[in-house]
């Protein structure tokens, strides 16, 4: 498996991650603001994985 494919995977397991944080608020309270930042962090990794694992397959 090259390290393309890996960045791939591990940039689409870190969007399930940041998914999965930011559908799981509170019924009453909502989305805190330690979870929208935990959120967002796991997004921008998952972006720059993908988007390392596509310059390396290219």
């Amino acid at each position: 498996m090259t390290s393309g494919l890996v960045l791939l995977l591990v940039g689409g397991f870190l969007l399930g991650g940041a998914w999965s944080i930011w559908r799981s608020d509170d019924d009453t309270k909502g989305r805190t603001g330690p979870q929208v930042v935990f959120a967002v962090v796991l997004l921008l990794a998952a972006l720059l994985a993908t988007a390392a694992g596509l310059l390396r397959l290219i």
